[in-house]
């Protein structure tokens, strides 16, 4: 398999994870959390090389710069499909027929060996996204040989990334790269696939009930 970068467009903590039914200091340490075990899932997969986080944040810039990754400064009010472009096209600058992968910094659950088998088979498309476990969001959005990625992020971008001709990787088995957090409904799910070690200890030292802040949170979260 040919060498990958992997792009992460970083929120600000306190901006992150709305959705969630903790408190707000359980939220921004949840949402540090996920990225970073995000963070180490991406660097602990093989075909990954480079890593490029965009950001305006000086924290999520620190923690990315100490992990060894590049850091491509945005404005805080560029939208998250400019800011793909933006990862993507510093990862062209750095070599022009890169694989690009882009992933949300949500992804708790996700394993070095699931995201080495999409990419395995991203790598056969010249663009190719994965759909999240509803069907209707994106957590993966792939450009190989030297293609420029087309993000459809706003609205349902599942639909928007089919419709603008991008592959749906439909025969992927990797339930840990499907599942982004954003409710407490999602959080009970990746506690069920195993969370990793931040979001473990995380959740350990506050105390969260994940199961009982989904049922609080109701049907449809």
């Amino acid at each position: 398999m040919s060498a990958w970068t992997v792009v992460l467009p970083a929120k600000p903590f306190h901006l992150a994870k709305t959705r969630l039914h903790v408190p707000e200091t359980t939220r921004q340490e949840l949402a540090r959390s996920f990225f970073l075990d995000t963070l180490r899932a991406v660097l602990a997969t093989g075909p990954v090389t480079t890593v490029v986080v965009v950001t305006d944040d000086r924290e999520v810039t620190e923690l990315a710069e100490g992990s060894g990754a590049f850091v491509v400064h945005e404005h805080p009010r560029v939208g998250l499909n400019e800011a793909v472009l933006s990862g993507a096209a510093f990862a062209r600058s750095l070599e022009p027929e890169a694989s690009v992968a882009v992933l949300p910094t949500d992804l708790p659950a996700l394993r070095p060996s699931e995201l080495g088998h999409v990419l395995s088979l991203a790598q056969r498309h010249r663009r190719a996204f994965l759909p999240d476990r509803t069907g209707r969001g994106t957590t993966l959005l792939t450009a190989t040989g030297g293609c420029v990625p087309r993000p459809a992020y706003e609205g349902a971008s599942s639909h928007g990334h089919r419709r603008n001709g991008t592959r749906e990787l439909r025969e992927a088995d990797a339930p840990g790269a499907r599942l982004d957090v954003d409710t407490a409904a999602d959080l009970w799910a990746a506690l069920h696939l195993g969370v990793g070690p931040h979001t473990a200890r995380s959740l350990a030292a506050a105390r969260v009930d994940a199961a009982q802040a989904a049922r609080r949170a109701g049907p449809g979260v």
